[in-house]
């Protein structure tokens, strides 16, 4: 297995990881948080497909998904290309309202698909290029890439254990 098939595989597990943490709730079962300042399952696939697109764009110099269309007027949000999330203030984490379990679906796979494209080109040699220097050691491409499967896989495990909680009531 290469470089290319095994990040491929790692990303491509995602998708159907989302349909199953979000497919079929309701609106504000999305919206249910288990606590004060606790986050939503609408917050936490929104916020990891947000990492995904913003970390892909950039990779790819490119325009994010979100930006591209009418994502974030399904969330009830301005299309905001720095609003990934970071740093949300409670408050701010509850005005993500996304439509519907849909909305998150469509968004993430949109999201995919650009980094589905973008990981099938990738050579062994690409992983070592340095992405971004403001860090010690700096970041290569592999890092990131890394880092955002590690940050997208915690949160959609987030998003299924609160499920879980909204079912089992």
């Amino acid at each position: 297995m290469d470089v290319s098939d095994l990040l491929t595989e790692t990303y491509d597990r995602l998708p159907d990881l989302v349909r199953a943490a979000v497919g079929g709730l309701r609106p504000e079962q999305l919206h249910w948080a288990p606590g004060p300042g606790a986050n939503s399952i609408g917050w936490l696939v929104w916020h990891l497909t947000r990492i995904q697109d913003q970390s892909v764009a950039d990779l790819l110099d490119s325009e994010q998904v979100w930006v591209s269309g009418d994502w974030a007027g399904r969330f009830g949000l301005a299309a905001d290309a720095a609003d990934t999330g970071f740093g949300h203030s409670p408050a701010q984490a509850a005005a993500v309202r996304p439509e519907s379990a849909q909305a998150l679906v469509d968004y993430y796979e949109a999201v995919a698909s650009r980094t589905g494209s973008f990981l099938s080109g990738l050579r062994p040699a690409d992983l070592d290029r340095v992405v971004d220097e403001a860090w010690d050691p700096p970041v290569t491409l592999g890092v990131r890439l890394v880092s955002v499967a590690e940050d997208d896989l915690q949160h959609v495990g987030q998003a299924a254990y609160l499920r879980g909680l909204i079912e089992a009531d």
